[in-house]
């Protein structure tokens, strides 16, 4: 599978911040993510460095294992840049909440990710 901006932002949602497994998790952050990316979080603000964000990946997965992201659109790319919007929740359920990762690229990896919160319908 190649490092599209479309591929980096459903990867990142399952296979980063989706992955229960740290050792998963781990490897998908090495493959995925620049030595110097850094994720923009709202409430915690940046996490730089793939330590950062495996670090803070298992900490908000550790919140809710059981939940899963689904992108609720197909991922948009313009330059160097892509964004999809997601839900969250536990299978079979009422989503818990939503939000839209916008993402700048860097030689086939994530440079930046900002993650925005969105208020469900």
């Amino acid at each position: 599978m190649s490092n599209t901006i479309a591929n980096l932002l459903i990867r990142n949602l399952r296979d980063v911040f989706g992955e229960n497994d740290p050792a998963r998790r781990r490897a998908a952050i090495d493959e995925i993510w620049a030595e110097d990316g850094v994720f923009y979080d709202p409430k915690s603000g940046a996490h730089r460095g793939r330590d950062e964000i495996d670090r803070v990946a298992g900490a908000i997965k550790a919140t809710h294992p059981d939940f899963r992201y689904h992108p609720i659109a197909e991922p948009q790319e313009l330059g160097d840049a892509g964004m999809v919007p997601w839900i969250s929740g536990r299978p079979g359920e009422v989503p818990a909440y939503s939000g839209t990762d916008f993402l700048i690229a860097r030689d086939g990896r994530i440079a930046a990710l900002y993650l925005f919160f969105d208020k469900l319908p």
